[in-house]
């Protein structure tokens, strides 16, 4: 699907069933061997219009997806009727829709992945993964990149932090969560030295959880595969659906899922992995660095 482009700002719909329906109307189009632009001919668009779709960048008409199947030759009642529902579903709006004015570009997409993804591994060089942090840990990021931004507004991108967090708490339906966090995360004393305190505290608790496994990368594990910038990589339940890589950068982000591209990202993973203290270590670390916290250099 994905060949690495700058994320659109989709619609609030869920953006893994986005992602599902365009892989398999993708699928159904290149068995035929029709092109994207005979595609976008029969739905009266363009065949960037079909390339969007297919990528799940763009809510789906019901319609559309009715002529589609047709061309494609999917006369089955009851495949017709399973696709057509998932193109209803996918224009649901997420949780996060009463949040859609504060979201960047691009960020619906990301909570629509981690929402429905089974495994998540992350990758973190500058910040504690924003499932793991507590509210004045998440409010002083907030303060640093937007400054000058009303309080309230500022309260609201916290509250939208906290409640991605509640993933985590769906018991059974829980992901799992594989973080890698570089020692330099934890040194860094974002909101000074209360508010990391309680924050390395909250990881010790974190690296408790049975659905959570917390690994450190040590400063004298020197460089290491992934030290080119944060990235995550979500599995879903759903064996239709490929891995998807999320890499953020300042002002834009990407998601890939070409096999070539996720394989990368995994090898680069497993090795960080590698280089990071093991799971059953990072309560001591973290402990380690809870007591030093905040003295002097």
């Amino acid at each position: 699907m994905s060949t690495g482009t700058q994320e659109e700002s989709p619609s609030s719909g869920p953006t893994v069933l986005r992602i599902l329906l365009g892989a398999q109307l993708r699928r159904l189009r290149e068995n035929r061997g029709i092109t994207r632009e005979d595609a976008g001919w029969e739905i009266r668009a363009s065949g960037s219009k079909i390339s969007r779709m297919e990528l799940g960048r763009v809510s789906f008409k019901e319609r559309d997806v009715a002529d589609l199947l047709t061309l494609y030759g999917v006369a089955d009642l009851k495949e017709r009727e399973v696709l057509l529902a998932l193109a209803r579903q996918a224009n649901s709006p997420g949780w996060w829709h009463h949040f859609s004015d504060i979201l960047p570009p691009g960020f619906q997409s990301f909570l629509g992945l981690e929402a429905a993804a089974s495994l998540i591994r992350t990758y973190e060089i500058q910040f504690v993964p924003g499932l793991l942090q507590t509210p004045e840990y998440a409010r002083a990021i907030m303060l640093l990149g937007h400054a000058g931004v009303p309080a309230d507004e500022i309260e609201r991108r916290v509250q939208l932090r906290m409640q991605r967090q509640q993933i985590l708490d769906r018991g059974d339906e829980s992901p799992q969560l594989w973080a890698v966090i570089d020692e330099a995360v934890l040194r860094r004393p974002i909101g000074g030295v209360d508010v990391m305190k309680a924050q390395i505290g909250e990881l010790i608790e974190a690296s408790r959880r049975p659905n959570i496994r917390l690994q450190i990368i040590p400063f004298h594990a020197g460089g290491h595969a992934a030290a080119g910038g944060s990235f995550a990589i979500f599995r879903f339940p759903e064996p239709e659906l490929p891995d998807v890589v999320w890499v953020e950068h300042l002002t834009s982000s990407i998601y890939l899922d070409k096999r070539e591209d996720v394989d990368h990202y995994a090898i680069a993973m497993e090795r960080v992995c590698i280089d990071a203290e093991p799971p059953n270590r990072t309560p001591e670390i973290l402990e380690g660095l809870l007591n030093e916290v905040g003295r002097p250099a």
